[in-house]
């Protein structure tokens, strides 16, 4: 284990949805994801069922992944995550979260982006 993947592992805590998830795996990402919606998705899980979250943003069934990473962000697959039981929750449309693949507020930071680059425009040179 290399020491970036070390202090990555000491300084998160492991969540029920982290599982399946690697420290390599986050350190390694070469595509950025598709912002999917600026706004989370409101969702009903299934407690005990696998349910796949699309992080590349391309998948047609957002926020689930339908397996457009394979041809759009080969490096970018879907996070797998099992709830305990059944729950109403928000996940990720920007794919920028912090803690994936549920919503941390950070949709807000995109939408805040994109009101500036559109109320000042780049000077181009």
């Amino acid at each position: 284990m290399s020491v970036l993947q070390k202090s990555f592992l000491t300084l998160t805590p492991i969540r029920h949805w982290m599982v399946g998830l690697t420290a390599a795996r986050l350190c390694s990402q070469k595509s950025k994801p598709a912002v999917a919606s600026k706004l989370p998705y409101r969702v009903k899980l299934t407690g005990g069922k696998r349910h796949s979250w699309c992080a590349c943003g391309h998948s047609k069934k957002q926020p689930f992944c339908d397996g457009a990473h394979k041809k759009f962000a080969p490096d970018l697959p879907p996070l797998r995550f099992v709830p305990e039981k059944d729950t109403t929750a928000m996940l990720c449309g920007c794919k920028r979260t912090g803690s994936p693949p549920y919503c941390d507020g950070t949709h807000f930071k995109v939408i805040f982006r994109s009101i500036r680059d559109f109320v000042l425009p780049r000077k181009s040179s």
